[in-house]
């Protein structure tokens, strides 16, 4: 696994559920290949849903734009590889 390895860009998550976060990005790249981006986000989603209830959302990918509401405490966005993940809980706006 390579938990540890990857660089926060930005957070307003606690450290426990960053280091979850980032643990289930190093198993999901463990289990799927770097470019199947679309099966690594569902596993981290599913992951994080699991462990914190429902309503996660996870992007991957090395170039995207994204604008969105999230509940306080619930954002991350880190690097790992070569690739970019945002994870967050949705919330109303």
């Amino acid at each position: 696994m390579m938990e540890g390895k990857g660089m926060v860009k930005e957070t307003d998550m606690g450290e426990k559920m960053q280091r979850k976060a980032m643990a289930c990005a190093s198993k999901a790249l463990d289990l799927f290949d770097v470019s199947d981006c679309f099966s690594l986000a569902a596993y981290i989603k599913k992951e994080l849903d699991k462990e914190y209830g429902g309503a996660w959302q996870c992007v991957v990918g090395s170039n995207f734009g994204c604008f969105f509401t999230h509940k306080q405490g619930t954002f991350i966005y880190f690097a790992l590889e070569k690739l970019n993940f945002l994870v967050f809980k949705g919330a109303s706006s």
